[in-house]
């Protein structure tokens, strides 16, 4: 299901171009809160743990929902302007498991100051170059900030960072498996085997690759309304899991995480 606002555009040669029409809206004298939302592109991330929650988030907001048919006053008045701001180190196209490269909009020096970063997974063993380890402390620890999401091996990348120190946090379950027996784990870190995914403060954390969009219902529920929440199910034909019981759980039975 698509709206007017999420336009992608092909050239003669069938390559894909983004045409991202997120851009920055003023309030105009709303109620509409504004959110401005990050999603860091680190090289060989997982394309569904960024396309899910975006686009599931997406739904929720003024834009998407002006175009749902059966929205109410109330649920288009008070749903986010959600700015997306797809990050990077550079302008460079982006690699993913999958998919079409994808062209950044903003670098660590041009992106504005955040509200909520996105963390979709990469390979969990990479080692960060030094810009985007800096840019992720510096994003979190800022005073406004008001939430990191990460989604299944995103938080395993970005526990090197220290921003993670100290929290309970999910992740991807196989992978957290091989770390365990590779003697890999961040030990600063209190790994969680048997949920779906995690709220510890403003850490939000899902387990793998799909979790991430049970993460975004959850997540989204704490901020607009149930009638919001259910209009946009029905328009995404999804139903969330809950955090718990998580069936794939077993995955991590007898294993030491900590």
């Amino acid at each position: 299901m698509a709206n007017k606002q999420n336009n992608y555009y092909f050239q003669a040669s069938n390559t894909l171009i983004y045409s991202y029409h997120y851009q920055t809206i003023t309030n105009n004298n709303m109620v509409n809160p504004i959110w401005t939302f990050g999603v860091l592109l680190i090289p060989g991330y997982q394309f569904l743990d960024m396309a899910g929650p975006v686009d599931y988030l997406q739904l929720h907001s003024r834009d998407f929902m002006s175009g749902v048919p059966g929205v109410t006053p109330e649920i288009l008045n008070n749903a986010p302007i959600i700015n997306w701001h797809f990050i990077a180190q550079d302008l460079n196209p982006v690699n993913a498991s999958s998919g079409p490269p994808l062209p950044p909009t903003d670098t660590f020096e041009t992106a504005p100051k955040l509200d909520y970063l996105l963390v979709p997974g990469p390979d969990p063993y990479i080692v960060l170059p030094a810009p985007t380890t800096k840019y992720i402390q510096t994003v979190v620890s800022d005073a406004s900030f008001k939430g990191l999401l990460t989604v299944c091996t995103g938080s395993m990348a970005i526990a090197q960072t220290g921003v993670l120190d100290g929290h309970k946090v999910c992740s991807n379950k196989v992978m957290l498996r091989d770390a365990a027996s590779k003697g890999l784990i961040n030990h600063n870190v209190t790994w969680i085997g048997d949920k779906r995914w995690h709220q510890d403060g403003k850490i939000w954390s899902a387990a793998g690759v799909t979790a991430g969009i049970d993460l975004a219902a959850g997540f989204i529920a704490t901020k607009v309304s149930k009638n919001a929440t259910a209009l946009a199910q029905d328009a995404f034909e999804y139903h969330p899991n809950p955090a718990s019981p998580d069936r794939f759980a077993r995955i991590l039975k007898g294993v030491d995480l900590n």
